[in-house]
């Protein structure tokens, strides 16, 4: 019998219910409903993490139990607000600390499908930082999901004002990704 599939969401920003939490959370919820246990490293968590050393083998408690969780994921959904063309110095930092994961059996992302979200303040910094993304997922031997989704924050307003996802065609491009990422946890929750 497979066990449940693990899917992590790390994103956010230091702001509250920001945008780019409030996407990663409607990921992670759609994955829920179809049976996945979920785990989100939201902005306040990100906030927590000390700058990434490489040089150091002391981890505090919160960066231990992040990349645990990571190494655990059967699937991983990352999040970044859009800051000037490029991924936010909080996720990068937390992306970084998972060099931790470089010896394990299951290096960094390896094998597992990585879904990808991005808000920004135009589509040219949408996409320039969505692409930036999926090169990092491949530099961590991750498999982006076919779908990625990038909204502009400045043309679309994507959340009602307690932060429930009302745009529909959003809402239809996150449940797709969400499936995606289902699929490619099932192959693995029953190889582990």
């Amino acid at each position: 019998m497979a066990r449940q599939p693990r899917i992590v969401g790390i994103g956010g920003t230091q702001r509250p219910n920001s945008s780019t939490e409030l996407l990663v959370r409607a990921v992670l919820d759609i994955c829920e409903k179809h049976g996945a246990h979920v785990q989100l490293f939201g902005g306040e968590e990100l906030s927590a993490l000390p700058h990434f050393d490489p040089y150091s083998k002391e981890r505090t408690e919160a960066e231990n139990e992040f990349v645990e969780a990571v190494r655990q994921a059967d699937g991983i959904v990352i999040g970044s607000p859009s800051y000037h063309g490029g991924v936010s110095g909080l996720t990068k930092n937390a992306l970084d600390l998972l060099e931790d994961l470089r010896s394990d059996e299951r290096p960094y992302f390896d094998g597992r499908p990585v879904g990808l979200l991005v808000t920004a303040a135009g589509w040219q910094a949408g996409g320039v930082t969505l692409a930036a993304l999926r090169g990092i997922v491949h530099a961590m031997r991750g498999w982006p999901t076919p779908i990625g989704v990038a909204i502009n924050t400045i043309e679309q307003k994507p959340f009602g004002p307690d932060g429930a996802l009302i745009d529909e065609q959003l809402h239809a491009q996150i449940d797709a990704m969400a499936q995606q990422l289902a699929i490619g946890c099932i192959g693995l929750s029953q190889r582990h």
